[in-house]
């Protein structure tokens, strides 16, 4: 009963502490927080001169990046899967590499080299005699595109491969059987099936997008977050900001709604075709210039999403050695460290309940609580910085004496809360994906011997989720080192992190001293990439 009593009770304050971002900065729209005349002239006011200018740049960002995104992700995907030549095994898991970059180390790494006064603009102009600018600048909207293209399309190519590998295969073997030619078979069967895949990755592509700060701000670009963190820090308008952020905050339901529509169509094709057993398709053995082809279709992501910017970066700290600060380093590595580890320590804390409690007591408060959860992955680091600070600014101003503020500001309560509200998602997603491995049975076997819910848990499942809590561990450790957004505003004094440093460095064109931070959140990256490569790891055909 003690057991009971203290799950609903965390399940209600689990509830209120991830509703109350996203309710605050819709309140902000009511007359609780500003007068309604206030809000309405701000909004009327941002309407005319800065908003317009949000919409059209985030539009049309968004639209490059999906059909960049698209475009490499479907063509890697198909290629690795439909066809046969040399280190296709190599590529399978190569092009999941990009994901170890966060997009705002590429934008630096690019910059760096191809700026006009970068090493090879400098090089062209001194040894080739070219006169004037020879790539267009890199800072512009079509360079942004660039980096989320190369920096996120493995969320399309995963799902595309997925979708092609395991359940186009026997369709795809039956035209082949049939007669039908490999163009038809492509683009009749298998491109109609993976459709939806390929519109969930690209959502969850944008959705990274929009969430971004480091790139837009760094190349000045003026999208919405970044119209976000300028309303607050540099005008101090905190209701422009929370109006900008509630667009936002719509941008990003929609595309979740497209995002969760488009899974259900790839479960109900999953429903309707099922796996193929012996009748796989046989993947077309390519050669001669089909083989180069197929390796610059493969080759070309990785090369630019990982393999150049790791280059560029190591570049600079290979040059010049003296510009490190090795203390000042592992300062920010040990905040980095520390935030992470306490961030997926209670992440798994909490997924743990939530899943116990979903299997165990699936009632209304339960599905309410997991939903809620679900739901904060998509949720950009910009919005929970406003929905946290704007209730603190309604307290003080409420009650002046209050010190609610400083420990949300002044400590790391604030920015592990923003964490947990992120990033909580990933480890609930992986828990659950744990306790499907585990038979009803055991619970009704532990059951009837009298083990108690905490005998349950502690006794039974425990020991079979080991490795489940240790990938989610792991995947909110490396989210937490690598966010930005959140970390820049509600860090305590003097506790800066990689990235928050990386962008810091970045930002005033010390990329030499950038480097080192930003290969850091580079080399960090990669171990989820390496579990993941792993666990998706095909078969011997």
């Amino acid at each position: 009963m003690l057991f009971r009593r203290l799950r609903q009770f965390m399940l209600l304050i689990l509830t209120l502490a991830f509703m109350l971002p996203v309710v605050a900065v819709f309140a902000s729209w009511s007359p609780w927080g500003e007068s309604g005349a206030v809000a309405a002239q701000i909004l009327r006011e941002m309407s005319g001169t800065v908003l317009p200018d949000y919409v059209w740049t985030t539009v049309r960002l968004c639209v490059m990046v999906a059909v960049g995104v698209v475009l490499v992700g479907l063509s890697a995907a198909a290629t690795v899967t439909m066809f046969e030549f040399p280190g296709r095994r190599v590529f399978e898991w190569a092009l999941l590499l990009p994901l170890a970059m966060p997009a705002y180390v590429v934008a630096y790494a690019y910059t760096d080299f191809l700026q006009f006064s970068g090493p090879l603009q400098t090089f062209l102009r001194t040894v080739l005699g070219v006169e004037g600018r020879v790539f267009p600048e890199i800072r512009s909207l079509g360079g942004a595109a660039w980096v989320f293209t190369f920096s996120l399309y493995p969320y399309v190519y995963l799902l595309a491969r997925t979708a092609l590998g395991e359940r186009a295969s026997h369709l795809m073997e039956a035209a082949r059987l049939l007669g039908a030619p490999m163009r038809r078979r492509v683009l009749e069967v298998a491109l109609p099936l993976a459709r939806p895949a390929v519109a969930a990755g690209a959502a969850l592509a944008l959705m990274e997008t929009l969430a971004d700060f480091g790139v837009s701000s760094y190349f000045g670009i003026q999208t919405f977050t970044a119209g976000i963190y300028k309303a607050w820090l540099s005008m101090d308008n905190r209701i422009a900001a929370a109006q900008l952020a509630t667009m936002l905050l719509l941008l990003v339901a929609l595309l979740l709604f497209l995002e969760r529509r488009a899974q259900k169509r790839m479960r109900f094709s999953v429903a309707r075709g099922g796996r193929a057993g012996a009748m796989d398709a046989r993947p077309l053995v390519l050669q001669g210039a089909a083989r180069w082809l197929a390796w610059g279709v493969c080759g070309a992501p990785v090369l630019i999403g990982f393999v150049l910017p790791v280059l560029f970066m190591l570049r600079p700290l290979v040059a010049d050695w003296s510009v490190l600060s090795w203390g000042q380093f592992l300062g920010w590595s040990l905040n980095s460290l520390r935030l992470g580890a306490i961030s997926a320590v209670l992440a798994v804390a909490l997924a743990l309940l939530l899943a116990f409690n979903m299997r165990r007591r699936p009632d209304v408060p339960t599905r309410l609580a997991v939903e809620l959860v679900g739901l904060g992955y998509a949720v950009p680091g910009a919005v929970i910085v406003v929905g946290l600070l704007l209730p603190v600014g309604w307290l003080q101003a409420v009650a002046p004496q209050s010190s609610v503020g400083y420990v949300l500001t002044a400590t790391s309560l604030g920015l592990i809360w923003a964490y947990l509200v992120r990033f909580c998602a990933v480890a609930l997603q992986s828990v659950q994906s744990g306790y499907a491995r585990i038979p009803a049975s055991f619970d009704d076997s532990a059951r009837m011997l009298g083990t108690g819910d905490l005998g349950l848990l502690r006794r039974v499942h425990w020991p079979l989720l080991k490795r489940s809590t240790a990938a989610a561990a792991l995947l909110v450790f490396v989210d937490v080192m690598k966010e930005l957004p959140a970390t820049m505003v509600l860090r305590p004094f003097n506790s800066d992190t990689l990235a928050v440093v990386a962008y810091q460095l970045a930002r005033d064109e010390r990329l030499g001293e950038a480097a080192l931070p930003s290969l850091a959140l580079v080399l960090v990256g990669l171990l989820p990439v390496i579990l993941l490569s792993r666990t998706l790891r095909a078969p011997s055909r």
